[in-house]
């Protein structure tokens, strides 16, 4: 990981990474408040050695003190030092949890020894030292002292110890600072983890660290599409419509070997757009003035037909089973130069359907009447069927539904398609979801011209000083419009049809519906 890739981990997680912190620094608080104060004392004591007062004599007793003075600090927390302290003060312990209270140590180079004593009463840590200094000096002069004589060794109190008027720990400070330095580390540690745990495909570089396919387009991230799905119709200069464009355009110029243009579109799982990204594509490609023909060939869950306002009670599967032509259920949408044939009546047996001879021969005779035919299919993950019919055509699209779909199901999905043999034509990244912090992000060009009436293009109020309207508040009515011209000749299929489709015959009375009103 490089330093950008940090840098994009905090502005990703920077809210868990600040919750954490303040977890660490609260934390820390409770434990400061929680603990109880303890109370240092601190004692002195002076080693030195008794002499003639020559200055030989000064010296080598400064050499021996020096030598010896650690070795009295060490005998300072021994129990021939802490039992006469406590008897003196009568404390009810014992040496080895008095001696655990207790600290002693000798400055390089010096004779001094310093006692410390913690406590939490503040009287009794002082009185502890100032006991411990007396005894001290007294057993090191037994040990020092001759067979019948005196002691050479003399230990002096240089300072007493007083009571302390404020504790020594806890430090709130020092605690609260070591809280929020443990939780930016155990915050930021916990960032990179999860994005490293994290296998979601979110951008270019993540579908790329799985397959050396390319992606063709990405279409951004729009909560309006699910009820509003016609994107390029509804809001013709919004990010999304763009973007179909830009797929529109970048289809055009894929290299299929001078062979047919027929494209199936499909996704790994469920969800992912790839019945939106079809039925705008599409659209696109008929207002850049292609014959297209859209064929619902998801046999399993068919959606083209709800979302454009068709009636689908006839289609694909009436002219597989050989009950109608396919001129007589395409259905013409828009200004003409769409087409489409929805799915039909779901058939209990969808892979055979879409792999039978019926389907190579309607495939040829789409290509035979139209520039572009595109195929909506079903997911590659839970059924087989847009791997089946990706091998009869020029190749598959393949949606990728970012921060829905994780890279080893991509893996799988693209190992689905190349296992039977089928070409990836490219990857739609849709759903993305930049912000405006990024390096790469959306713009808007939405014109504004206004009219007679004093709206724009968009058909808003155009502002007063700018004759602009702002981005955010640009988008027309969101009602859905059915653009057909024309009634299909669907009509005298169903009235052909009374033993396929039955009662929805009936209730229909041989009459074409027409799309459903806003």
């Amino acid at each position: 990981m490089e330093f950008q890739d940090y840098l994009s981990i905090v502005r990703k997680r920077w809210l868990s990474i600040l919750l954490i912190t303040v977890l660490g620094v609260a934390a820390a608080a409770a434990a400061t408040l929680a603990a109880t104060p303890m109370y240092q004392a601190h004692a002195q004591v002076y080693v030195s050695v008794r002499n003639t007062g020559s200055t030989s004599d000064l010296l080598q007793g400064s050499n021996f003190t020096q030598r010896q003075v650690s070795s009295y600090a060490e005998l300072a927390t021994t129990p021939r030092v802490l039992v006469p302290v406590i008897e003196h003060l009568e404390l009810p312990t014992t040496p080895d949890a008095l001696a655990s209270s207790i600290s002693a140590s000798a400055p390089l180079d010096s004779s001094l020894i310093d006692i410390r004593v913690t406590s939490a009463d503040p009287r009794t840590a002082s009185d502890v030292a100032n006991s411990t200094a007396e005894s001290l000096a007294t057993e090191v002069g037994d040990i020092e002292r001759p067979e019948g004589g005196t002691s050479p060794v003399q230990i002096s109190t240089v300072r007493n110890a007083a009571p302390p008027e404020s504790p020594s720990s806890p430090s709130t400070t020092r605690n609260l600072a070591l809280g929020l330095l443990v939780g930016l580390a155990l915050g930021f540690g916990i960032a990179v983890l999860r994005e490293l745990l994290d296998t979601r495909v979110r951008s270019e570089d993540d579908v790329a660290a799985v397959t050396d396919v390319s992606v063709i387009a990405t279409v951004p991230v729009d909560e309006d599409a699910r009820e509003h799905p016609l994107i390029v119709q509804s809001n013709p200069h919004g990010q999304r419509s763009e973007s179909l464009r830009r797929l529109r355009t970048n289809l055009q110029f894929l290299d299929v070997a001078g062979g047919p243009q027929v494209f199936v579109v499909t996704s790994a799982l469920p969800g992912e757009g790839k019945s939106t990204t079809t039925i705008n594509l599409a659209i696109t490609l008929a207002d850049a003035g292609s014959r297209v023909a859209l064929v619902d060939a998801d046999l399993r869950r068919p959606s083209v037909g709800k979302y454009m306002g068709l009636e689908a009670s006839v289609g694909l599967t009436t002219v597989l089973i050989g009950r109608a032509s396919v001129d007589d259920v395409m259905q013409p949408w828009g200004t003409g130069a769409l087409h489409v044939l929805p799915s039909g009546q779901v058939p209990p047996n969808p892979s055979e359907l879409l792999g039978s001879r019926a389907m190579a021969q309607l495939l040829k005779d789409l290509t035979a009447k139209y520039d572009v035919v595109l195929i909506d299919t079903p997911p590659l993950l839970p059924v087989t069927d847009a791997a089946i019919l990706a091998r009869l055509t020029s190749g598959a699209l393949l949606v990728v539904g970012a921060d829905k779909l994780h890279r080893n199901q991509l893996r799988e999905s693209v190992g689905a398609l190349e296992t039977v043999g089928a070409r990836i034509l490219g990857i739609v990244l849709n759903r993305l979801e930049r912000k405006q912090s990024e390096a790469y992000a959306y713009y808007d060009y939405a014109p504004t011209t206004t009219g007679d009436n004093g709206t724009n293009a968009t058909g808003r109020a155009a502002s007063a000083t700018t004759g602009k309207v702002p981005v955010a508040h640009a988008r027309p009515s969101r009602k859905r419009t059915a653009r057909r011209t024309t009634r299909p000749p669907v009509t005298n299929v169903v009235n052909s049809l009374d033993d396929v489709l039955g009662d929805q015959t009936a209730a229909t009375g041989n009459r074409w519906p027409g799309p459903p009103r806003a």
